[in-house]
């Protein structure tokens, strides 16, 4: 077991905006976390990253109790995440960006990954010199993910990466993800775009209102009539 999640309780002021959120995430597997806005998904992300504080519950990872520790010391053990809006520098280079992915390490391989993600990115490395800002919407993204697996990731998670996509990018998109797990990185991927979260998902979960409502395989969960009346548009 890679992530294991146990009751896990946060509040913003006297608004209880996790009410005991259980979730297990396997090495070397893509489980998604769908629902509506609101329901808590972003902020289960924020905790496991130690952006939230937790009233109860745990996060363990690996077998380690990771709740509470500072952000820095979780993106050590392997624990890294693509923030919602992407968030890169703008008035800085794409390269630039990319190194700051590694800020934490100090072996000599740096400049390795860098030629290894503008393999997986080759719009990035035509735009190597160019200030982020100016890079479109899909390339900002494809950035945030280079950034995040700067750091040699274990686990990653991602906040909507597919939000405000052209869908020919979005599909680009989750073929990096599908691509990413299959150099060994396990990855939660928190979707509104539910269809395509669940069709390369291992596992599923659907949260509504701070608690998880269903549990299930990703083909499960997209044939799921609840989840397809509710979520897919479809009855």
């Amino acid at each position: 077991m890679t992530l294991d999640i146990q009751d896990l309780q946060v509040s913003y002021g006297g608004i209880r905006a996790l009410k005991g959120v259980s979730i297990q995430v396997e090495d070397g597997k893509i489980v998604a976390l769908i629902g509506a806005n609101g329901a808590g998904k972003s902020t289960t992300l924020r905790a496991i990253s130690g952006l939230e504080k937790a009233q109860s519950g745990k996060i363990l990872y690996n077998g380690e109790d990771i709740t509470g520790l500072p952000s820095k010391e979780i993106v050590r053990r392997g624990v890294v995440m693509v923030p919602e809006g992407r968030l890169i520098f703008p008035d800085m280079t794409v390269l630039e960006n990319l190194k700051i992915g590694a800020f934490l390490r100090r072996d000599k391989e740096i400049q390795k990954d860098i030629e290894y993600m503008y393999t997986l990115f080759p719009r990035l490395k035509e735009r190597s010199w160019q200030m982020a800002g100016t890079l479109s919407g899909g390339e900002q993204q494809m950035l945030a993910v280079g950034r995040a697996l700067m750091s040699r990731p274990k686990l990653l998670m991602m906040d909507e990466p597919s939000l405000g996509l052209a869908p020919l990018v979005v599909k680009d998109i989750f073929a990096i993800i599908n691509r990413i797990r299959e150099n060994g990185v396990t990855v939660l991927l928190i979707e509104q775009n539910a269809n395509a979260a669940l069709k390369i998902a291992d596992e599923g979960y659907v949260l509504e209102t701070g608690s998880i409502a269903l549990r299930g395989q990703g083909k499960e969960l997209l044939n799921n009539p609840e989840v397809r009346a509710a979520y897919l548009g479809k009855a």
